[in-house]
């Protein structure tokens, strides 16, 4: 069993936790990642590392040279490279008070786990190789990356796996939250916008006609009763609704999100047909429904017995941790839906995501650093 002491002492695992609150103090909103990019931009270079630059979609890169960064004859490295990500996105609109408060076993505030944890990871790990003067085989690119929340649909690293391809050898993709979880599944997600429009009017002297609000909450009403399977894990949520012009007005247009998610790639796309059929029952001469797609993540898999999910289960048995396989949405959908090898992987234990009271457990962090650190010095060794 490997020592996550030996690996990780105590006052490292102690500066990527201060590291993960710096990062949290500074704000990232889906679409507004510029000033957390920036920083990362700073330490990259304070580091020494190679490559760096901020790609057309605003992914911040970096490469920590292997020693198997030197061409061959076809101007290619001779040693696959390993592409290791955090997005740094936030839930957390611009307004939202930032900052945390250590209690005894625990961090709290906002985006900490979700993920500021995760990208201290990320960095902590380079300063961590550096440190130690591990010179891996390969190159490992390090990639802090946008769009990963919400209508950010995953574009950060589909723009990375767009411009690697099938050429590393694998995508590891870091949350702050679920040590001991191998994420080797991405979870179907379908989006869509929901407009009803009306005619409108005055509350009384036009009262009869229809409201686009009223038409739209019985269509929330309708979708809600839709019987969804457990088995394959299916779910339906109404995350946002707007509409109407003032309390006397016969709301004129109302519109509402809609997250349609599914382990099985036809259970969704049968969810999706119900609410389509729904969607048109609306349809009256004064009210006009549409239905707009506004993101989609499909599903992508590897199998428990590939290498990489193998090596991500013996790490955590070495570090005494029990592993759990599951199925979630996260920035690995977009490599495994093309076939690449690719796991999330998370450094602590935590709750309350996307809420105001999200918390991460302090202890349990030099066990996730372990693992990260094993899991890279260990790729090539495994899955070259």
């Amino acid at each position: 069993m490997a020592s996550p002491a030996r690996l990780i002492p105590n006052d490292f695992a102690h500066s990527i936790l201060d590291l993960a609150c710096h990062i949290q103090s500074i704000p990232a909103p889906t679409f507004n990642e510029t000033q957390r990019g920036n920083y990362f931009l700073e330490q990259f270079r304070a580091l020494g590392l190679l490559d760096i630059e901020r790609d057309s979609t605003g992914n911040v890169l970096a490469r920590l040279p292997g020693t198997g960064s030197a061409k061959d004859g076809s101007g290619n490295a001779r040693t696959r490279p390993l592409v290791i990500s955090a997005h740094m996105d936030t839930v957390h609109p611009l307004e939202t008070p930032l900052g945390v408060r250590w209690l005894d076993d625990r961090i709290i505030g906002p985006g900490v786990g979700d993920n500021a944890l995760g990208l201290a990871a990320v960095l902590g790990l380079a300063r961590l190789l550096k440190e130690k003067q591990e010179r891996l085989p390969g190159d490992l690119w390090l990639v802090i990356n946008v769009g990963e929340e919400g209508l950010g649909d995953l574009r950060g690293i589909q723009a990375i796996v767009n411009r690697f391809g099938a050429g590393p050898l694998a995508y590891l993709v870091i949350e702050g939250m679920g040590l001991g979880t191998i994420l080797h599944r991405g979870l179907g997600v379908e989006r869509y916008r929901i407009t009803v429009q009306t005619p409108g009017g005055h509350s009384w002297v036009d009262y009869g006609r229809p409201s686009a609000i009223h038409e739209l909450c019985s269509l929330v009403t309708r979708l809600a009763a839709l019987p969804l399977p457990q088995h394959p894990c299916t779910s339906l949520n109404v995350g946002i609704m707007h509409g109407g012009t003032s309390i006397n007005t016969i709301a004129a247009r109302a519109w509402m999100e809609l997250d349609l998610r599914s382990e099985d790639s036809g259970t969704l796309a049968r969810l999706v047909k119900q609410v389509q059929i729904n969607v048109q029952s609306l349809q009256q001469p004064n009210v006009r429904v549409t239905m707009e797609r506004i993101g989609r993540r499909l599903a992508g898999s590897l199998p428990p017995t590939h290498p990489l999910v193998v090596l991500s289960r013996d790490v955590l048995s070495d570090l005494g941790l029990e592993a759990r396989l599951d199925i979630a949405s996260t920035d690995a959908n977009l490599p495994l839906r093309r076939g690449y090898p690719s796991v999330c992987v998370g450094i602590t234990q935590g709750n309350h995501a996307h809420s105001p009271d999200e918390y991460i457990l302090t202890e349990p962090v030099a066990l996730g650093m372990a693992q990260i650190f094993l899991l890279v010095t260990r790729a090539w060794q495994r899955l070259g």
